[in-house]
């Protein structure tokens, strides 16, 4: 199985946080499965730490050694292909930064791990928490 992790789930993985659930972390700790971060993500994380609502330990490149020291693979473009999904998307919440996970999911046929209500909402992407 492909897990695309939303940002909040790779975060409380790297941290041992006991907001993961067992059904995420057991499927993140599979050695059968793989597991991406999306660039988005990282993205999203940068504009956090810049304006202090985030801090992370070493800062950028920390957490992007954090990521690949722990065998997630990181998604580094942005398709056309999930712009495309996002268009269409219904608007169940408006966060640009989930609706481009959500749409990366979808066409990459990724199980997204995610503890966000909001996400819970598309019919369109295969969920696990």
């Amino acid at each position: 199985m492909k897990n695309l992790l939303d940002t909040h789930s790779f975060l409380w993985f790297f941290n041992d946080d006991c907001n993961l659930s067992n059904n995420a972390k057991d499927a993140i700790l599979n050695p059968e499965n793989e597991n991406f971060v999306s660039i988005v993500s990282i993205w999203e994380l940068a504009i956090k730490m810049s304006i202090k609502k985030y801090f992370f330990d070493g800062g950028m490149p920390a957490l992007i050694k954090t990521i690949k020291n722990n065998n997630f693979t990181i998604l580094r473009s942005i398709k056309e292909e999930y712009v495309k999904i996002v268009k269409d998307l219904p608007f169940h919440h408006k966060d640009p930064f989930d609706r481009m996970i959500i749409a990366t999911a979808i066409h990459e046929k990724m199980t997204l791990i995610t503890a966000d209500e909001n996400i819970m909402q598309y019919n369109e992407v295969n969920k696990l928490w």
